[in-house]
């Protein structure tokens, strides 16, 4: 029994160690530099040191995806719609510089139990004597990065107003104009 007890204690403290690592939104626009640099750290190194991390990226371009990003701005208590936006945990950051790479790591590391510090020290430290073999070892966290899709309105409601609408102004201005051409005869 006392056998069987540790070994659920151990289940548990290995699940509560990855429910508390800190996962990362990357609010980005597919013009916008800063917002590729901050997903090439993302992909190549973070996701590699880090392998409880989960990422999930947001395209701010996509109109359903606005209003989520609205809803972080002000969260994160941002005037500007500037991107990249990262949340990590509760931490936010707005734009992207290799000079915040230590904070981003901070970040990530506040609710992380010591031995995954341990490990992500480890795994950075292989990271940089050989990122590439290290990469190479570790291909299962190279699709780790999700990409959001953008909630399509699902009845069609708006689209069927909008087109409605459209057809009714353009049969009203045809109408305008045939009528004007009749006058002048």
């Amino acid at each position: 029994m006392q056998r069987l007890f540790k070994m659920a204690a151990v289940l548990a403290m290995s699940f509560i160690g990855s429910a508390n690592a800190a996962n990362i939104t990357l609010y980005y626009s597919p013009t916008c530099p800063h917002c590729h640099h901050a997903r090439e750290f993302i992909e190549s190194r973070l996701v590699y040191e880090y392998p409880q991390i989960q990422v999930k990226s947001v395209n701010v371009m996509d109109e359903e995806n606005r209003d989520e990003f609205f809803k972080t701005l002000e969260k994160c208590e941002y005037n500007s719609g500037g991107v990249p936006v990262l949340v990590i945990g509760e931490k936010c950051f707005q734009g992207y510089a290799d000079f915040m790479q230590s904070d981003i790591r901070t970040a990530i590391e506040a609710d992380l139990p010591a031995d995954a510090k341990t490990e992500a020290a480890e795994n950075k430290k292989a990271m940089d004597s050989d990122a590439d073999a290290f990469r190479a070892a570790h291909t299962d966290r190279a699709g780790v990065v999700t990409e959001q899709i953008a909630k399509k309105n699902s009845n069609g409601a708006g689209n069927f107003w909008f087109y409605g609408l459209l057809i009714v102004l353009v049969c009203a201005l045809g109408f305008v104009m045939l009528r004007g051409n009749k006058n002048k005869q």
